[in-house]
């Protein structure tokens, strides 16, 4: 896995870590969800949640959602356009 996550969606304090691990099958994601808050002068997260936090976890998770999906598209169109470059018929 890399060292740092492939794209962060952050609102307020909630934030969506959004993972990239490579398969056979292609890439697959995974999102760690976290809560930051500051203990006195320190950062500190936490994967615990509040009833405020709700809302914003329900839309940072929609977002990583379709960022995850928008990737897969451009994969599976890039995937495409280097198929049809190699077919015969597209060498006229």
């Amino acid at each position: 896995m890399n060292a740092k996550p492939q794209h962060e969606i952050r609102l307020g304090s909630v934030k969506a870590a959004i993972w990239r691990n490579e398969s056979e099958a292609g890439a697959r994601f995974n999102v760690k969800l976290s809560r930051i808050y500051k203990d006195g002068e320190t950062w500190k997260s936490t994967d615990s949640f509040g009833r405020d936090d709700l809302l914003l976890v329900a839309k940072v998770t929609d977002q990583a959602h379709s960022w995850i999906h928008q990737q897969e598209q451009w994969a599976s169109e890039s995937k495409k356009s280097a198929e049809a470059a190699k077919s015969p018929a597209s060498a006229k």
